[in-house]
C-alpha cells in the first residue's frame, strides 16, 4: 500500500478567493489556484487539470504494464485527458474523462492492442475512482 498526501489552502471566499496547492513531492509548491485558473483561463491550475493529469497518467502507466506483461518489449505511449466539469441541478459534477491515446509498440497487432488499452482503461485506480463516463480513443501506429 502507498499513502500520498497533498494539502489545499484558501485564502478569502467565493470568486475573490486565492488558493495554493502543494504536494507530499514537492512537485507542486503553492501552486495558485482559484476561481481565475479554473473559469477564466488565468495562470495557475485547477482540480479538473490535476485530475486529468492524475487520469493520462495512471493509465499510461497501466498499459505499459499491460503490454510489457503481454510479452512486448519496446515502445512509446502518449496519452492526453480530458476532464469536463458541468454545472448541474445543485452545483458542479465531472461528468467525463476522454482519453486520447497515440501509441507505437512493436510486434503488436490492432486487435490486441484495442484489448489491452481497454483493459489497462478500466482498470487504472484512477478510472475507478471517478465516477463519470471514461472514453478512450486510441491509435497504432506503425
Amino acid at each position: 500500500m502507498t499513502v500520498n498526501r497533498a494539502s489545499a489552502h484558501y485564502e478569502g471566499l467565493g470568486k475573490e478567493g486565492r488558493g495554493s496547492i502543494t504536494t507530499k513531492s514537492g512537485v507542486l509548491d503553492a501552486q495558485p489556484y482559484g476561481f481565475g485558473t479554473r473559469f477564466e483561463g488565468k495562470p495557475g491550475t485547477n482540480p479538473e487539470e490535476l485530475i486529468a493529469a492524475a487520469h493520462a497518467a495512471c493509465f499510461t502507466m497501466a498499459l505499459s504494464f499491460g503490454l510489457s506483461r503481454a510479452g512486448y518489449a519496446a515502445g512509446t505511449l502518449d496519452t492526453s485527458a480530458e476532464v469536463t466539469l458541468e454545472q448541474q441541478e445543485g452545483g458542479f459534477a465531472v461528468t467525463k474523462s476522454a482519453l486520447s491515446l497515440t501509441a507505437r509498440v512493436e510486434g503488436i497487432d490492432a486487435g490486441e492492442f484495442a484489448r489491452l488499452a481497454e483493459e489497462a482503461e478500466k482498470n487504472c485506480p484512477i478510472s475507478k475512482l471517478l465516477n463519470c463516463e471514461i472514453t478512450l480513443e486510441h491509435s497504432l501506429e506503425s
